[in-house]
């Protein structure tokens, strides 16, 4: 039964939310996403996680709330006679019957048309309970036997000429979990990208060697071996992949990239392919882009409240560069478009040109460059110009055009987001000019500079204390004094980690305000190490620094800290 609290009080009530954040999901609610309950919306805003919307719609409606399912809660006599397809298009399972009564655990249980139907399909009575949609998904795939190891259990029956044989093509639409009538390799490929998906996996590495095949995950930012199917499969598992990505099968001695499209349930996958020929065949490495991730918000990404505050006011600018920089897979996009979402409103128009497109976002124009048809991030940049944007973000700065551009845009009222790949924030400085661009275009354009890193967090299933060594404190500039109760945390590893004792990333950030000084440098060509001198004078924190802090807080250790980031060298 509905309480009298809506979700927006419950949210309210416990801070999940503030009044700003719920005036746009109202504005959005009785505009474009109207008949739409406010949860959801405020879900794709990236006001709040999956996690914190079930909670409060299990406290709305008076219901449990169930945050990890088991398959052990699962009764197999009930669920066989369930299809598959209708548990995860209502993203709902039945768990064990207790008095006559079947609970369900729901993603949205105000969806009451598919309880009835399973009502009338187990005649039995059926409550329901609140779960994530995640872990929905995971039990039923589980309990249908697409449990982690199928991909083994797949190569097991296959035979070479049957492994060899049956590539066929296929509809890219198909769900990629309705394989039960596929061909093995098929079954194998598309097992390879469910398992990796469901592990969080950003990259896939499909790697030959003399005598073996090897499968890799990179998961947090680390690869991880998942398998090693028989070599005389791997003629096969490549001929399928290039398949799926239209590319030239006959084709092994040139590199080839084309894109896959997948969807896995409700989520819609996007997987970037890319073939090398080595020495023992065909080297793949496939991008897994998830099209239906959620948008983060500015606290989601781990800023400490003063940099947040620093950062949330930089972005709020009329005008003027803001780059962010970082290795590729630092989380520079992740973060810039949490900008966009805290900026995005009726009174902005916002215009992108990204290569490729990562997340949908509502009310902004996002452009997909196509450097083959001539559609770069220059002659985009040219084009979004004559479109009266307030605010427009590059998703690279490439060269020198771009930038110029970029920089003749901010001079002109608008407020320009870009990357850059440099190690730390006063190197963009450096790297401009050696683009080719003045320094008096630079210093008059560029208002501040954010690099960063991901550090991989403490998981919190096999979370433990201990007591750091004074030496390994040094290495990220800490003194046992620093440490409250002389006390840190690491993970011991376990099943739910890959045993690594990690889970999950977060953000270290460092931030460069450019102030008059720093122009007056930056007109010199003064070094990027004493740009950097003075900024830390004034109070910037470092990446190694700001690493520090998390360590200090419990939420990374310090050999993940040493591994993302160099050691500063500080001059007195």
């Amino acid at each position: 039964m509905i309480g009298n609290r809506t979700i927006e009080d419950i949210l309210l009530e416990e801070g999940q939310i503030d009044q700003e954040i719920l005036a746009k999901a109202r504005t959005r609610q009785s505009g474009p996403d109207r008949g739409r309950n406010l949860g959801e919306i405020l879900l794709d805003l990236g006001a709040i996680n999956q996690d914190q919307y079930r909670r409060a719609l299990s406290r709305q409606l008076n219901l449990p709330y169930l945050e990890t399912l088991s398959e052990d809660l699962v009764d197999k006599s009930i669920i066989s006679r369930v299809p598959i397809n209708f548990l995860l298009a209502h993203q709902l399972i039945p768990l064990q019957e207790e008095d006559g009564v079947v609970r369900v655990a729901m993603a949205n249980p105000l969806q009451v048309q598919p309880l009835d139907d399973l009502r009338l399909l187990l005649e039995k009575e059926v409550v329901p309970v609140v779960s994530p949609p995640d872990e929905i998904v995971r039990i039923a795939n589980r309990s249908y036997g697409h449990a982690e190891g199928a991909a083994e259990a797949v190569m097991e029956g296959m035979e070479e000429e049957e492994a060899a044989e049956q590539v066929v093509v296929e509809d890219q639409a198909e769900d990629l979990l309705d394989i039960a009538s596929k061909a093995p390799v098929i079954k194998l490929v598309n097992l390879i990208l469910f398992e990796a998906a469901k592990a969080r996996a950003s990259d896939i590495h499909i790697e030959p060697f003399e005598k073996e095949l090897r499968v890799r995950y990179r998961i947090d930012g680390v690869l991880y071996e998942a398998l090693t199917p028989p070599k005389q499969y791997q003629s096969a598992i490549t001929s399928r992949i290039k398949i799926m990505a239209n590319l030239n099968i006959a084709e092994k001695r040139l590199p080839q990239d084309g894109r896959i499209k997948i969807r896995i349930t409700d989520r819609e996958i996007d997987i970037r392919v890319s073939l090398i020929p080595v020495s023992f065949g065909e080297r793949i490495v496939l991008r897994l882009l998830d099209r239906s991730a959620q948008i983060y918000s500015l606290h989601d990404l781990g800023m400490s409240d003063d940099r947040l505050e620093i950062f949330a006011r930089l972005i709020k600018l009329t005008h003027g560069i803001i780059l962010v920089t970082g290795p590729t897979g630092s989380g520079k996009t992740t973060t810039l478009y949490a900008a966009l979402a805290a900026v995005n409103s009726q009174e902005q128009n916002i215009i992108t040109v990204e290569d490729p497109v990562e997340y949908q976002m509502s009310g902004i124009g996002q452009i997909q460059a196509n450097p083959k048809i001539g559609l770069t991030f220059a002659s985009g940049l040219r084009s979004i110009l004559r479109q009266d944007p307030d605010v427009v973000l590059i998703g690279e700065m490439r060269d020198h055009e771009t930038a110029e551009i970029a920089i003749q845009a901010s001079l002109t009222g608008h407020l320009v987001f870009s990357t850059l790949h440099t190690n730390d924030a006063a190197g963009s400085i450096t790297r401009l000019v050696d683009m080719g661009v003045e320094p008096y275009l630079v210093s008059s354009s560029v208002v501040g500079i954010m690099a960063q890193r991901l550090v991989r967090t403490i998981c919190p299933h096999c979370r433990e204390s201990f007591q750091p060594e004074e030496k390994a404190l040094k290495e990220i500039g800490l003194f046992p004094d620093d440490i409250p109760g002389g006390t840190l945390y690491r993970g011991t590893g376990c099943d739910k980690c890959f045993n690594s004792g990690y889970m999950g990333r977060s953000g270290i950030f460092e931030i460069l305000l450019i102030d008059d000084e720093i122009r007056r440098m930056v007109l010199e060509r003064t070094n990027t190490g004493v740009i950097k001198q003075s900024a830390l004078k004034k109070g910037m924190r470092t990446l190694r620094m700001d690493g520090a802090r998390q360590v200090v807080e419990g939420q990374t250790t310090i050999d993940e800290v040493v591994r993302v980031t160099q050691e500063d060298i500080i001059e007195v």
